[in-house]
Order: C-alpha cells, then structure tokens, then sequence
C-alpha cells in the first residue's frame, strides 16, 4: 500500500506541477460559465459584461494543499470589439504563482439577419505571471538550496479562436504562445510552456423545456505531449427569477503511470469525475463543483470550487438561439 500511496503522490504531483507552472492551471472551471477563462477569444463576446470569482481549494485536512482563486472581467468595446482581465494565485505546497493578464478580442458578423448567430472572434491575451519557490524551510544540505525565497517574473502570450453558429461553437487556444526563459528550480528548466486547448460543443432542446449541452475539451501539452481530454455535459431548465443548471464533467489523460501492486507493475491514468450544479439568480451566478479522482490508488479528499458572479450592463437578447455562452 506504501508503494501505491507513494506512486499516486508522484502522479498527482507531476500532473499539478505539469498544469501550475503554465501560469492559470486548467481545470474545469469553465463550465461554469466561464469560457472566457481558458479562451481569449471569448472576451465580449456575449450580451453581458461578466464578473466572475472562483476558488478552488485541494485535499481538505492536507497541510499546503494546491488551492487556486481566479478574479475575472470581460465585456463588449463597442459592436465588435472586446477586452478582459484575469487575476489568479495558484499555491501548490511551496511553489506559488500570481499573475493578470489582458486580452482584446475582435468579433466578425456572418450573419444575413439580426436574429442568427453566425461569429467568427480572434482573441490575445498578454499576460504577466510570478513564480516563486519558499526554499525557507528546507531542512538538510543541498547546493541548490540557498534558504531564502526564490521569484522569476515572465511575460507571455495567448492567442485563439472561437466560431459560434446557432447552437454550436467550437473554440481554438494556444496558452503560452512565446518561450520564457525561468531559472526558479535549476538552470535547465524548459522555455516552451506551450500548450493546445480545443473545445467544441453543441445546445439541443428547447428553452421552454429543458436544454442539453455535450461538449469536450482537448489538452495538449507541447514540451512533454501530454494529451488529455474532457468530455462534458450540461442540463438547463429556465426559471421565472433565472436558469437552473448542473452536469457532469469526465477527464481523462491519455497518458498512464506505473505504479507497484504486490509485486506487479500496473499502470494507472489520471482520471476525474466532477458534479457541477450552478444557479443564475436574476444577474448573479453561483456555481459548486467537487472533483473526484478515480482509480484503483485514491488520496484522500476531492476537489471543491466554487464560483460566484455577476453579469452588468445587459443587453438584449439579439440572437434567436439556445447559446448560453452568448445570449
């Protein structure tokens, strides 16, 4: 059992490592209306300006546990044109990042008419993140190891895509776009950070009833290849004061680690199952997700987040479609 805890440890600690260092780590937090997140390309791109805050804490009763708080804004600069802000802290153990990053997106209308949804949005972010490594409390003899707090300031880039018809959207990003030259841990650290989000999704039913939404997301990470995959679905009922939603979100990498069992090497991939259930009360959001990690090996305690926001300055509801991310 010793051996298996030991492998699991490894496995979760690459994988956080792998996701923190690229600056906003990756989780799921997008589902809860918050795509602008992940893709810069999404800036303005609805009806609303949105504010949205989350907090995303680890392994509750686990001393230096990763936690991650995100503070967003993005809104419309005129009829095709929007511009955003990402504020984040990202602990993990002693390893910590904070950064912002602003973004300007451009949105071009296909549409023949004022009520189908037909857009084409480019989107760049230019971000500036610290990393920083608390060598404080390093006990024993290690000629890397000077004591004191190591910071590494970067400057990068994301550039994306998104095309939105009716119901259906698709969304392009390539987080990390220039090298960055850090030498926070050693001097052989890597420059390429960069990484390939894909995501795509389609909203069938009736606004009337109740609406469904399957969607994925696709990781790939450029410097080790990682490849992993989120396969995602949504439920939506209207309310008289709102909306009602939730869902169930599936991650699995493609990649696997061995681990020992009884003397055996098995093999085991990075696997999560997260519940969300969120709330759009008037113009204000609230939303819940617990991740859970699968597999034979388990570490104690899942993954909650939480998110709160509010939209301002709505507009109308211009196009005639079930499109949440946009209406």
């Amino acid at each position: 059992m010793n051996f298996k805890k030991g492998y699991l440890v490894l496995l979760l600690f690459i994988s956080q490592i792998s996701f923190s260092q690229e600056g906003i780590a990756v989780y799921t937090d997008y589902l809860s209306d918050n795509y602008y997140l992940i893709h810069p390309s999404m800036a303005g791109a609805a009806n609303c300006a949105k504010v949205r805050v989350t907090a995303r804490q680890q392994w509750f009763g686990q001393d230096d546990a990763p936690a991650l708080q995100t503070a967003s804004f993005n809104g419309s600069l005129g009829e095709q044109s929007g511009g955003g802000i990402i504020l984040f802290n990202d602990k993990n153990g002693y390893h910590s990042q904070r950064g912002v990053k602003l973004t300007y997106a451009h949105h071009i209308m296909f549409s023949r008419s004022d009520v189908d949804l037909n857009q084409l949005s480019f989107g760049m972010s230019v971000g500036l993140i610290q990393s920083q490594l608390d060598q404080s409390e390093f006990d024993g003899f290690d000629p890397i190891v000077d004591g004191n707090i190591q910071k590494d300031s970067y400057f990068n880039v994301d550039i994306g895509a998104s095309y939105n018809y009716l119901e259906f959207y698709t969304h392009l990003t390539v987080k990390n776009v220039l090298e960055s030259r850090r030498d926070i841990y050693t001097d052989v650290e890597p420059d390429n950070l960069r990484k390939l989000l894909f995501s795509a999704g389609y909203v069938f039913g009736d606004s009337d009833r109740l609406q469904w939404e399957p969607s994925i997301l696709f990781q790939y990470v450029d410097e080790t290849k990682e490849k992993s995959i989120d396969m995602n679905i949504k439920l939506y009922k209207d309310l008289d004061f709102g909306k009602l939603w939730g869902g169930f979100s599936y991650r699995r990498s493609f990649e696997a680690t061995q681990y020992e069992d009884n003397g055996s090497v098995s093999k085991q991939n990075l696997q999560y199952l997260t519940p969300i259930v969120g709330l759009n009360y008037n113009n204000l959001v609230f939303a819940y997700q617990y991740s859970h990690l699968l597999g034979d090996i388990q570490f104690a305690g899942g993954f909650h987040q939480f998110t709160l926001g509010i939209n301002l300055f709505c507009k109308r509801e211009k196009w005639d479609c079930n499109c949440p991310a946009i209406n």
